[in-house]
């Protein structure tokens, strides 16, 4: 017999599967599902202490797809933010997850969206980027680049929203961008944004295979391929004895891991600084000015307090306490009035 691989939990690759995708043969969105699937195996989630939430486009069927024994909600268009914020104040124990795409949180969601941001709920909160409207036909939307064009021809007229800049501005604590197809940078990402206490934005650009995989579009694979700038390739280490080193900029450092593997640290004097805020967003404006595509963790800081912790929550969820524990009595009712 063959040992069966499973991971932390004592689970099987398969149990993070979902029902079969029902969207475009070669759809962003797919890879960024499969992508999913291998993280969350790898963080070891269990099921039913992760919530899916997703609002109304292509995107938002995605959670269908991964961890079918998981708790779900498919909420109204662009109000995802709304049910998620809810979950994580009733259970704090909860992952929410959220899954939404550009016209979800970028059009009709993006109040709900800059209000979940600047506020730090707890929630991984996915972006799937294509730039336009897939379930309409194709139109532009919001994140679609000034200048870049439809299969018919029509040229965007209008200034991009960059989910990544806006997010900043706000005050985001884990900002990140990457492909759909590079889950070599994409999947440590993803478990970097699950294991971060607060919002986790990852604007995922994600090209649509239907309406936007044309010349003239930045959202294509092939314009991405060729103008993505990637600021690292990171990793993600699960919790073990920390590793600390000290030494100076411009030396090398060899480092032994707790697998017996080995790395050689260079310290350069000058490098991307992913806590710095403002120059996360000269980086991405720096980009945008060359037309590429800046992709990697862009901004984190892990100082911050979540929004459970700001509000001071209980950790005992909400759902489970009962009507005398959410409630004062009748007599603290009476002393407070007096």
């Amino acid at each position: 017999m063959t040992a069966t691989n499973v991971n932390l939990l004592g689970l099987t690759r398969e149990v993070y599967k979902g029902l079969p995708t029902t969207l475009c043969a070669g759809c962003g969105h797919n890879s960024i599902t499969n992508h999913l699937i291998k993280a969350l195996y790898e963080y070891g989630v269990a099921p039913h202490m992760l919530a899916k939430m997703s609002g109304i486009g292509c995107s938002s069927k995605t959670p269908a797809y991964f961890v079918e024994q998981a708790h779900g909600f498919n909420g109204v268009h662009g109000r995802m933010p709304s049910a998620a914020t809810g979950a994580k104040l009733a259970n704090r124990e909860l992952m929410v997850l959220g899954i939404s795409g550009d016209g979800d949180t970028a059009s009709i969601g993006l109040g709900q969206f800059c209000h979940m941001v600047r506020r730090n709920v707890d929630v991984t909160y996915i972006v799937e980027n294509n730039g336009c409207y897939g379930l309409t036909k194709g139109q532009f939307s919001a994140t679609a680049d000034l200048g870049s064009t439809l299969k018919t021809g029509k040229v965007n007229e209008y200034e991009t929203i960059d989910v990544c800049g806006l997010a900043i501005e706000l005050g985001g604590t884990f900002v990140a961008r990457s492909f759909s197809g590079d889950g070599k940078q994409l999947i440590p990402l993803l478990q970097a944004a699950f294991s971060h206490r607060g919002t986790a934005v990852l604007d995922i650009i994600s090209p649509c295979v239907t309406f936007n995989d044309h010349d003239g579009s930045t959202k294509s694979y092939a314009y991405v391929k060729e103008h993505e700038h990637i600021l690292q390739t990171p990793d993600f280490i699960p919790h073990q004895k920390e590793i600390s080193v000290d030494y100076e900029p411009g030396t090398v450092q060899d480092i032994v891991f707790h697998d017996g593997s080995r790395v050689l640290l260079r310290k350069l004097a000058t490098d991307y600084d992913a806590t710095d805020r403002v120059g996360a967003l000269k980086e991405i404006h720096s980009g945008r000015s060359r037309g590429e595509i800046v992709t990697g963790l862009l901004y984190v800081d892990t100082r911050a307090s979540d929004l459970c912790e700001k509000e001071k929550l209980s950790l005992r969820p909400l759902a489970q306490m009962g009507e005398s524990d959410l409630r004062i009595s009748r007599d603290e009712f009476a002393k407070l009035m007096t």
